[in-house]
């Protein structure tokens, strides 16, 4: 296990725990969070605000798929959980459940997580939420 790996592990207990304030010490005070929405702060405050609202307001849970870690990253592929229950997407909540399937890569420099890129399915949150309706399938022709 590399440091990136044992780091990102201890983010990701933030999520279980709640306690947002463990995950100080984990990252560096100029971390960069490229999968952070472009309004988002960055730095290590950033960070934490940004955890604070995944846990607080979305409370999303990550289930863990897979975490593969070589040299100075650990790239993690896992489904975020949640219901929508606030109103941060620009309609009323729905009470519905969702599963967002996530990947993320975190890189680490001098005993600290240093960079953090996401990419989430936010699409298919919406179709579960009602937000907006799935496209019809396509039928497959026969070959």
């Amino acid at each position: 296990m590399n440091t990136a790996e044992k780091l990102a592990r201890q983010v990701l207990e933030v999520f279980d725990t709640g306690d947002v304030a463990a995950a100080g010490h984990l990252v560096a005070e100029d971390f960069v969070d490229h999968g952070a929405p472009p309004w988002a702060p960055q730095g290590r405050a950033g960070y934490l605000q940004i955890l604070t609202f995944l846990t607080t307001a979305l409370k999303i849970r990550y289930e863990v798929h897979d975490m593969v870690a070589d040299g100075d990253k650990v790239a993690i592929r896992a489904t975020a959980h949640g219901v929508h229950d606030v109103d941060t997407l620009g309609f009323a909540p729905t009470g519905r459940p969702y599963a967002m399937p996530t990947m993320h890569l975190y890189r680490a420099e001098n005993g600290l997580l240093a960079e953090h890129w996401g990419v989430r399915d936010e699409l298919s949150v919406l179709w579960q939420v009602g937000a907006l309706r799935p496209p019809a399938p396509i039928p497959l022709s026969e070959a």
